[in-house]
């Protein structure tokens, strides 16, 4: 029998996820699908875990290596069969991905049982379900995972409370996460996007890239939103091998969102000589 050739050089830079198993959760979305097309084109095998069955059984549809768990992310069972699931079909778990997210904020007026769903699906789910797959990574050397921080965790947005509260929290877990599970090899770090394309920007402006690139514009040093494959590609940097050294950190994919302060990107000084 004839043994098959070792990657080259070539192949580990061109697809350095290669024979890599990542879970997705929240793959469903805009952003998940995205997401999911930037660690395929990387080499992995993406396993996308949503509630919503519909779009989550297109996005399987549109590659073999794509294979989609209907997942309520606020159930422990429902947790559990998608890790048995994806290790009974897949032999093990390489890389995480918690992206699922609740946008539900109605700022002072949010009720407790909103806090408490929106607390449930955005932290609380990306703690317990890292967790789940903890010893399977374990098994196999290590691996990473990426949590889904926010531009919102870092400053005040008028009107909004819960999600920013979350995705403060989102960030602090992935620093604690990071350091307690150092020992099983595993890395753990966070993404925090600005303002990306996606159904709800889709939604408001009438399907307009170009009206929404315009309001992003002021408050984004690129000029525009970014791209779901955009967050996609940092994502697929930080679970490869080329981010051995990457844990515990929140990486800014926000188009230079977070680098501009109180005067945004207009030259403020000379407006007191007007």
């Amino acid at each position: 029998m004839t043994s098959a050739p070792l990657p080259t050089d070539a192949d580990r830079t061109a697809h350095p996820l290669s024979n890599r198993i990542a879970i997705v959760s929240g793959g469903a979305t805009d952003l998940g699908w995205g997401v999911t097309h930037s660690l395929r084109a990387a080499g992995a095998t993406v396993v996308v875990a949503d509630i919503d069955v519909d779009r989550g059984k297109q996005l399987a549809d549109t590659d073999p290596g794509i294979d989609f768990v209907e997942t309520d992310l606020t159930e422990d069972d429902s947790l559990a069969e998608l890790v048995a699931t994806t290790v009974g079909k897949f032999g093990g778990i390489d890389i995480l991905v918690n992206l699922a997210c609740s946008y539900v904020d109605d700022g002072m007026a949010t009720t407790r049982a909103d806090w408490l769903r929106a607390l449930d699906v955005n932290l609380v789910s990306a703690a317990l379900l890292s967790e789940a797959v903890r010893p399977h990574m374990s098994k196999r050397g290590g691996g990473a995972i990426v949590n889904f921080g926010s531009i919102s965790s870092t400053v005040a947005q008028t009107g909004r409370w819960v999600y920013p509260a979350s995705k403060a929290a989102v960030v602090q877990l992935t620093r604690s996460m990071a350091m307690d599970y150092a020992a099983d090899g595993i890395r753990v770090n966070s993404v925090s996007p600005g303002w990306t394309w996606s159904k709800i920007m889709r939604e408001m402006s009438g399907n307009d890239r170009a009206k929404t690139d315009a309001v992003a514009a002021p408050f984004h040093l690129t000029r525009r939103v970014g791209n779901p494959s955009e967050i996609g590609d940092v994502i697929s940097f930080l679970a490869s091998d080329a981010a051995s050294v990457v844990t515990g950190a929140d990486w800014a994919a926000d188009g230079g969102y977070s680098a501009i302060g109180p005067e945004r990107s207009e030259p403020a000084i000379p407006l007191l000589a007007e």
